[in-house]
C-alpha cells in the first residue's frame, strides 16, 4: 500500500520548467521529497487523514529560486542597521544614518548603513568624511556601497584605523583623505565590526524569512572571516534553518578546509560546502574592474587587480589539485579573460564545474570560451539596472554599456548560466524581470530561460541539478507558489509570493 503524503498542493499550474510546456495540476510531497506530479485527481489519491492540503487556487508553481550568489547576513545587517538602498541623494542617505544612530544607546557604539546606489543620484557622488561627520562625531560611522567595494567613512573611523588600511584604498584630496575607501582598505573595516555568534545569529533569522518570502530556497552563500557557517549549522541542528545553503569559502580559508578534510559538495542536509572564492578586480562603481580599453569618464583609468594574475593562477591550481571547486569574482574583460586562463591551465574546468563571478563585460572570444572550458557563468541580472542610459554603465563604459551582461549570447553559446542577486537587492523576480527586457533587446531571455537560469542553473552550478532545479517525481520539494503568471504578468517584479516550500516543509506563507 502506498504512503500517503505529507504535503499536497493542489488546484495549481505547476511549471517542472524541464519542458516549457509541461504543466501539471498537483504535487504530492513525502519525506522532503516529490512523489507525485500530475492531475488532481491522481495526488488526491495520495491525500491521507494527516497529510495537509493547500489549495492553490489556480496559482503558478514554480521550482524554488536558487540564489547562486548572495551575502546572507548582509541582508541581515540591512535589515537591522541603516538600509541606504532607498536613499536618493547624499540628504537622504545622511538622515537615515542619523536615525539610525538615534536608535543606539552607547553614542560611541558603531554607525552602519548599507546598500548606498550614488549612481541613482543626481548629485552623483560617493559618501564622504564631510557628509559622515554631520552624523556624528563620537561615534565611528561607515557608509557601504552597495557593491561592498566602497564605503564611506567618518573622522573617528579615520583617525581610529587609517594605520591599517591599505594606502593604495583610501582616497585623498590635497594630502588628507576624503573619507572614500575602496578594496582591500574596507577589510580591517569588515574585522571591526564582525558580528559574533549571537548578532549573526539574529542577522540569519531576519535574511532567511526576507529572502523565504521572495521565494528563494536555497543560497550560494560566500563567505569569508564570519560566524555565519557556524550560525547555518546551529540553525540546521535545531530544525530552524529555512533554507538551503552551499558555502563558497573565501580563499584565505583553503588552508582550514583541506587541514580538517573538507571538500567541495562535502555535508549534508541543508547545509554543504561549496567552492572556493577569489576576487580578480573590483568593480564599475568604484572604477576599480580590470579593463583592456580605459573608463569612460577616466581616460587614464583602466582598473586593477585585487589579486594579481600570478597570484590567482597559483591559488586555482592548488585549489583545483586539491579537489576544490573555484569561484571567481571576475567584472571587466581583462580580468574575465585572466580567470579563464587560470582555469583552462587546470586542464578540465568542465568536471570541476569552476565558476565566475559577475562576467559583466565578456568579449565574444570570453563567450566562446566559456562553453569550450564547460565554466559557469554566475550572473546578476539584477545590475541591469546600470545598463540604462544616463546609467552607470553609460557614464563608466560609454558605447561598450551595451555589450555588458551578455545572458543571450552566453546561452545561445551552449555555457551553463547561473542567476544569483549579490543582495542589490536579494529578489529573483526583479532579477528575471530586468532579464527578460534587457536595455540591449539582443541580449533579453525568454520568461523561460530567465526562470530556468535561477532554478535549474543554479542548480547546475551547485552540483544539484539531479535533485533541485525542476518539478518532478524523486527531486526535493523545494517549491515557490507565484500569485501571478511571470508569462502573462506585465510586471514581474511586483508579483507576490504566496507559499515557499523547503525540503518539503512550508516556510513561507503570505497572509491576507
Amino acid at each position: 500500500m502506498t504512503a500517503a503524503a505529507d504535503l499536497v498542493l493542489t488546484n495549481a499550474e505547476v511549471h517542472t520548467l524541464d519542458s516549457p510546456d509541461e504543466t501539471h495540476e498537483a504535487i504530492a510531497i513525502r519525506d522532503g521529497d516529490i512523489v507525485r506530479v500530475g492531475r488532481a485527481y491522481d495526488v488526491a489519491l495520495l491525500a491521507g487523514v494527516e497529510t495537509r492540503v493547500v489549495d492553490c487556487d489556480g496559482r503558478v508553481v514554480l521550482p524554488g529560486f536558487i540564489d547562486a550568489h548572495t551575502h546572507l547576513p548582509m541582508v541581515g545587517r540591512s535589515l537591522v542597521h541603516a538600509d541606504l538602498s532607498n536613499a536618493r541623494s547624499v540628504d537622504d542617505a545622511v538622515e537615515l544614518l542619523r536615525e539610525r544612530a538615534a536608535e543606539l544607546d552607547d553614542e560611541t557604539e558603531w554607525v552602519l548603513g548599507f546598500n548606498y546606489d550614488e549612481s541613482m543620484w543626481d548629485d552623483a557622488r560617493y559618501l564622504t568624511r564631510d557628509d559622515l561627520d554631520s552624523v556624528s562625531d563620537t561615534a565611528p560611522v561607515v557608509a557601504f556601497r552597495e557593491d561592498l567595494h566602497t564605503a564611506g567613512v567618518n573622522s573617528v573611523v579615520l583617525d581610529r584605523f587609517r594605520d591599517e588600511m591599505a594606502d593604495e584604498g583610501v582616497q585623498t584630496e590635497r594630502g588628507e583623505p576624503t573619507g572614500v575607501i575602496v578594496e582591500e582598505a574596507i577589510d580591517v573595516l569588515w574585522a571591526a565590526t564582525e558580528p559574533d555568534r549571537e548578532e549573526m545569529t539574529q542577522l540569519v533569522r531576519a535574511a532567511q524569512e526576507y529572502a523565504t518570502a521572495r521565494g528563494v530556497t536555497s543560497i550560494h552563500d560566500m563567505v569569508r572571516g564570519s560566524r555565519a557557517p557556524e550560525v547555518y549549522r546551529d540553525l540546521a541542528a535545531a530544525g530552524e534553518l529555512d533554507l538551503r545553503v552551499r558555502i563558497n569559502y573565501w580563499s584565505d580559508h583553503v588552508d582550514a578546509l583541506s587541514e580538517i578534510g573538507l571538500r567541495t559538495n562535502h555535508g549534508h542536509g541543508l547545509v554543504t560546502v561549496g567552492a572556493i572564492k577569489t576576487f580578480t578586480d573590483g568593480s564599475f562603481g568604484g572604477r576599480t574592474a580590470k579593463l583592456t580599453e580605459p573608463y569612460a569618464d577616466a581616460s587614464d583609468e583602466t582598473g586593477q587587480w585585487v589579486v594579481a594574475p600570478g597570484e590567482l593562477h597559483e591559488l586555482v591550481s592548488e585549489a583545483d589539485d586539491a579537489g576544490y571547486q573555484l569561484t571567481a569574482h571576475a567584472i571587466g574583460d581583462e580580468a574575465i579573460d585572466t580567470v579563464l586562463d587560470a582555469y583552462e591551465a587546470t586542464g578540465d574546468p568542465a568536471s570541476a564545474r569552476h565558476r565566475v563571478e559577475h562576467v559583466e563585460l565578456a568579449s565574444d572570444e570570453a563567450i566562446d570560451r566559456f562553453a569550450e572550458l564547460g565554466v559557469v557563468a554566475s550572473v546578476q541580472p539584477n545590475f541591469l539596472k546600470w545598463a540604462g542610459e544616463d546609467g552607470l554603465y553609460d557614464a563608466r563604459l560609454g558605447e561598450r554599456r551595451l555589450q555588458t551582461n551578455r545572458y543571450r549570447d552566453l546561452l545561445d553559446a551552449g555555457v551553463h548560466l547561473a542567476f544569483g542577486s549579490d543582495c542589490m537587492p536579494l529578489d529573483p523576480l526583479l532579477g528575471v524581470d530586468l532579464a527578460t527586457d534587457h536595455p540591449n533587446p539582443d541580449q533579453s531571455l525568454s520568461v523561460t530561460d530567465a526562470l530556468r537560469a535561477y532554478t535549474s542553473g543554479g542548480a547546475y552550478a551547485g552540483f544539484d541539478e539531479d535533485r533541485l532545479g525542476t518539478v518532478e517525481p524523486g527531486t526535493t520539494a523545494d517549491l515557490v507558489v507565484l500569485d501571478e503568471s511571470p508569462w502573462e504578468s506585465e510586471s514581474i517584479r511586483d508579483i507576490d509570493v504566496a507559499t515557499t516550500v523547503v525540503d518539503g516543509r512550508v516556510v513561507f506563507e503570505a497572509r491576507d
